[in-house]
């Protein structure tokens, strides 16, 4: 496994919640393995002046400790792996400071000038850091400079072009890593082995053999504490224009010439081209009102803290999408997600067709079903492809059973998205990232939806979302399907 350069991994917004919660775990558990090198050190970058390195350090050791860590060696790591600058504003007096500071560090630990830039930042912070950091000439380096930018990637076309236009100033599109960490997953990973490693599949992945394909990317807690960055988000945006988008590009696209970051994107970006203008009968959108969820009575959304009482943010969006190409024409996409929905659950059911004689009756007398393969990303990660086999007896009767597979079961626990992200970052691996082309490609799609005005249906708490949302299975004569548990 190839093994990381000396690096400094520098994290403006070194002390919120991403890095809190997700970064620095992954960072600790990836050095608990020795797989972030034999050299790197990692600066935090925040605006709070009155902490220096120790005090950062003991804010990252309890910050650890309440992610579960308790190894003796947690101590030694924060404090010498661990540092602090702080930067008041994007000024070029005080990144000229924070250019220093990593040229120091550089130079004491041998770093060879490898940086990455992590930015844990609001999205509205993006330009201007962007900017700053390219001002004081820290977009390039003796070694390799790399920059990351989570999610969402602008807020509709035009912002996701000025953000490219500004990233682009400065860097070169081989130094950026746009991150979303549901490419992290191994699940969604093994969707390329699955179909390209295995040609009883993909001589079957078309058009002819199946009718349909569903995801599903359910959430059954509401907006929480983040009331004031969904009431300006939604679930589109929040969800189906990154995961979803990028979840549907990697079960449609075709086999790549190779098993690299051009061969896929590439890919990917001609299955989002392809996908037709959604028309408004294609769209359903859904907000939750009260209900019950894990035998507790919840809030509906305009009673939840932090919600405009005349709100219009969706809750939840269902979508029927065609790709117009050779392998999938007149097969729908199905998508739904939402919030406060029956359970946490990210899914793709794929959707055979029927026999075109069924030679065991009428589906009313319990003729075999369509087969369902089910690629389940989150939680309990696996695959289940049912089938119809005779049950013993007289007289003839047919049952469904699942054939399954589960990582856990075979594996053990899985990688966290974010170690196996960062991980790729630091061996320059931009496969799993998104390139510039599929984010506008995805807002050029979706950014029409958000400019009209649409009716939101309110649906049960608990339930799976809009009645409405039935009707666009229906009418192509199927209905959502989910996994028996």
């Amino acid at each position: 496994m190839e093994q990381p350069a000396p690096h400094l991994f520098v994290i403006p917004g070194g002390t919120g919640d991403l890095a809190e919660k997700k970064l620095l775990p992954a960072l600790y558990h990836l050095a608990t393995q020795g797989r972030l090198g034999e050299r790197y050190r990692i600066l935090a970058i925040g605006r709070k002046s009155s902490i220096d390195d120790a005090a950062y350090r003991k804010w990252a050791r309890e910050a650890l400790q309440s992610s579960g860590f308790t190894e003796d060696d947690l101590l030694g790591w924060c404090d010498d792996c661990l540092a602090y600058q702080s930067v008041a504003d994007t000024s070029e007096a005080e990144y000229a400071r924070l250019a220093e500071r990593i040229d120091a560090l550089d130079k004491e630990h041998d770093l060879g000038g490898n940086r990455t830039f992590y930015l844990a930042l609001p999205p509205r912070t993006f330009i201007p850091t962007i900017d700053a950091l390219g001002r004081a000439g820290l977009a390039k380096s003796a070694g390799y400079t790399r920059l990351v930018i989570e999610k969402p990637f602008g807020r509709d076309i035009d912002s996701a072009l000025a953000l490219n236009a500004k990233v682009h100033e400065w860097f070169d599109e081989s130094q950026v890593y746009r991150i979303d960490h549901y490419l992290g997953k191994e699940t969604v990973q093994n969707l390329l082995v699955f179909r390209f490693g295995n040609s009883i599949f993909e001589d079957l992945w078309n058009r002819d053999r199946i009718e349909s394909v569903q995801i599903t990317v359910a959430e059954d807690v509401g907006v929480g504490d983040r009331a004031g960055f969904y009431e300006h988000t939604g679930a589109l945006r929040d969800i189906v224009q990154n995961h979803v988008a990028q979840v549907m590009a990697l079960a449609a696209m075709e086999p790549p010439i190779a098993f690299d970051a051009p061969s896929v994107r590439y890919e990917k970006l001609k299955v989002l081209r392809a996908i037709q203008p959604l028309k408004d009968e294609d769209v359903v959108f859904g907000r939750y009102a009260a209900g019950r969820v894990r035998d507790e009575t919840v809030p509906g959304y305009l009673e939840e803290e932090g919600v405009a009482p005349d709100s219009k943010t969706e809750t939840a969006v269902a979508l029927r999408l065609e790709i117009d190409n050779w392998r999938w024409q007149g097969v729908p996409f199905f998508v739904r997600t939402g919030k406060r929905l029956a359970e946490k659950l990210t899914e793709i059911a794929v959707v055979f067709r029927r026999p075109p004689v069924s030679l065991f009756g009428s589906e009313s007398d319990g003729a075999p079903e369509r087969n369902v393969l089910f690629i389940t990303l989150q939680p309990d990660e696996g695959f289940t492809l049912t089938m119809d086999v005779k049950a013993p007896g007289e007289p003839l009767s047919v049952k469904r059973i699942p054939l399954a597979f589960r990582y856990g079961e075979e594996f053990g626990e899985l990688p966290d998205a974010y170690e196996t992200l960062i991980l790729d970052v630091l061996t320059g691996d931009q496969t799993l990232f998104v390139h510039a082309d599929e984010a506008v490609a995805s807002w050029r799609l979706f950014d029409p939806v958000l400019a009209r005005e649409r009716p939101i249906y309110d649906y049960p708490a608990g339930s799976w979302g809009p009645r409405e949302s039935n009707d666009l299975v229906s009418e192509k004569g199927q209905s959502w399907q989910v996994r028996d548990r």
